[in-house]
Order: structure tokens, then C-alpha cells, then sequence
């Protein structure tokens, strides 16, 4: 699986009032391979936008190395701009004007036949409503037309932040299932969203980011197996009783609220209720504590992290904060 994005020890910079500048990216690192869903997320001012506005070459960096679809940028941009479909931040359309003709427009603009205009409003859901101004739309439809511009030059690479933002229940399903439907075309999708449920249900992989730097990626799955602590929740009539006897066999036990929470990966399941079996202390419920994006996301990007998330993991997975690289691009204009 080859990667269609690299980007190696990223930064940028702001200058701001008396001289002073503030970092939106300190060595960041991201890799995307090809034929996945790749999360890319971090909470309000940790460098995302900055970061895909720096790929697609609207911001230019003050070190670090960029690649899409092994090509660097933004040397390679002109000729990978077939290639490659973006919607970042609000799309902002002409309200007067129909769907079919904004995107007829902007087919003609860049070389597109004009059949493809049909072809991405049935993709995403807007045939019967193409002749409408686009005024009249909702939020969501106005992102969907967002997502119908980004697909008309079929791209190989399409990066879509929050093009579920808007959309209701039934709305964001549809976006999943184009989204998939896109990836077994061919398609790979780098998907910005704070709605970590769907991003986790969703995504293949995931890079997280927070202070302009890499504190996590990975399949999605390890990602989180990274994170989880081994915790049980443990339900007995007698919590104290049962507390006691756990430490004593030398279980972490923290009493919570009509229950106890029993946490070290060495905890097993049959080991906690024959030891408390055999103190004639019988247990009613015995449930894995297995984490979440969101959990995992607010541990690493909180301002207190909770402790051992911050390891590697394996080659396949990091949890870290990343030591920034200095490749030097000039100085920023």
C-alpha cells in the first residue's frame, strides 16, 4: 500500500503584534496511505486547517517536507490538481444560481465534460433539486454541492473538512455511504470532522493533532487498543467487602458510584470472579471499560493527558509527541 500524502516535520509560523510570533505548526508529521478513510483530527487552533491549507499550497510552510501522490508540493501542485478534490473550511456558492449551473461552470472551467455535472449530482444526492437555486438550500444541501464540486474531476485524492457539518442523522449516513462508495472506486478520502463517533464507526486510520504537532496515529483500532487501560467495571452486593479482597490479590480497585472499577492489564476476567468466588462474594455484572475516539481524543489533547497514553506503540501506531524536523523551505511570504 503505497501513501498518497507525506508530510515530514511541518512548520509554520504567525507573526503577531510587537514582534512576537506564535507556532500553528511544530514539526508535524503525517503519513496517508492509499485506498483508506483517513481521520484527521484536533480540536479548534491545533493547526488542522492550517495543515491542509499548506498541502493544497494556499499557505506556504517555514520548514518541513510535502508530498501528495509521491509528488512534492507545491512544485507538483499544477499537474496534481486533476488529481486531487478539496473542500476546506465553509464553501461559499453564488446564491442565485442553480446547482446544475454552478457546477456546469466549474466544469467547463477546468476541462470537464459536462456529463460529469449529472454524474456528481446524483452521487450526492441532488438530482431532483439541481434546477434550484442554490439560496434555497439547507445547510446540508449546500455541502453536499460542496462534496459534487470536489468529485467532478474524479479525483484519486479527495480531502473533505466537516462535510457532515450541517447534515442531520439521515444526511450523514448518505455522506458514510458515499464516502465508502468513493474508497472501493478507488478514491482515497482524508475526512476533518469533530463528530468523533462517526470519524471512529468511519475511518480507517486516524492522525491526531494538537499544538501543531502528531500526538497520535494509526489504524484506528490500535489506536484506541493503545489507549485502553484494561478497566473492568465490577458490580457485588458487598463493593467493600469485595474492594478488599481484590487489593489484597493485588488489583487496582477504584470504588465508583454502585460499583468498582478494577484496572491493570494483567486483570483477568476469570482470575477477579474466582478470586472473589472464593470469598464467597459473587459477581453480578463484569464489563470491559474499553475506550472511545472520544475519550481517547480528550485524553491526548486535554491540557493534563491522562498518564501512559504518551508511548509508542508498535511501528504501525504511535501515541507521542514527535521531536519537531528543521528541513528549511525559506522564510515565509
Amino acid at each position: 500500500m503505497s501513501a498518497v500524502i507525506e508530510i515530514e516535520g511541518l512548520r509554520k509560523t504567525y507573526r503577531k503584534l510587537f514582534g512576537t510570533t506564535r507556532a500553528a505548526l511544530d514539526g508535524f508529521d503525517m503519513t496517508v496511505e492509499a485506498g483508506q478513510i483517513h481521520g484527521f483530527l484536533g480540536p479548534n487552533g491545533s493547526g488542522k486547517t492550517t495543515t491542509l491549507r499548506t498541502l493544497l499550497g494556499l499557505i506556504r510552510p517555514n520548514a518541513g517536507t510535502l508530498r501528495i501522490l509521491g509528488e512534492p508540493v507545491p512544485a507538483a501542485l499544477p499537474h496534481l490538481a486533476t488529481r486531487v478534490g478539496a473542500i476546506v473550511e465553509s464553501p461559499q456558492f453564488f446564491g442565485n444560481f442553480s446547482a446544475r449551473r454552478t457546477l456546469s461552470l466549474l466544469a467547463r472551467a477546468g476541462g470537464v465534460a459536462q456529463v460529469r455535472v449529472d454524474e456528481v449530482l446524483a452521487t450526492v444526492g441532488l438530482r431532483d433539486r439541481a434546477r434550484d437555486r442554490v439560496k434555497t438550500y439547507s445547510l446540508g444541501m449546500k455541502q453536499r454541492l460542496a462534496v459534487a464540486s470536489a468529485l467532478l474531476k474524479s479525483p484519486e485524492l479527495l480531502i473533505l473538512d466537516e462535510p457532515a457539518n450541517g447534515l442531520d442523522p439521515g444526511g450523514i449516513r448518505e455522506m458514510r455511504d458515499l464516502m465508502r462508495a468513493l474508497v472501493e472506486g478507488g478514491t482515497t478520502v482524508v475526512l476533518s470532522s469533530h463528530i468523533l463517533g462517526e470519524v471512529q464507526q468511519i475511518c480507517d486510520s486516524v492522525t491526531i493533532i494538537s499544538r501543531g504537532r502528531r500526538v497520535a496515529s494509526g489504524p484506528v483500532a490500535q489506536v484506541l487498543s493503545a489507549a485502553d487501560r484494561g478497566e473492568y467495571r465490577l458490580r457485588v452486593a458487598d463493593l467493600a467487602a469485595a474492594a478488599a479482597v481484590l487489593r489484597q490479590a493485588g488489583h487496582p480497585v477504584q470504588p465508583a458510584d454502585g460499583y468498582l472499577v478494577v484496572s491493570g492489564r494483567l486483570a483477568d476476567p476469570a482470575d477477579l470472579t474466582r478470586t472473589l468466588a472464593a470469598a464467597d462474594l459473587w459477581v453480578s455484572e463484569l464489563t470491559p471499560l474499553t475506550p472511545d475516539l472520544e475519550s481517547v481524543f480528550l485524553d491526548l489533547t486535554g491540557t493534563m493527558p491522562a498518564p501512559g497514553l504518551h508511548r509508542q506503540v508498535d511501528e504501525s501506531v504511535e501515541i507521542a509527541l514527535p521531536v519537531a524536523h528543521e528541513t528549511n523551505l525559506g522564510a515565509d511570504r
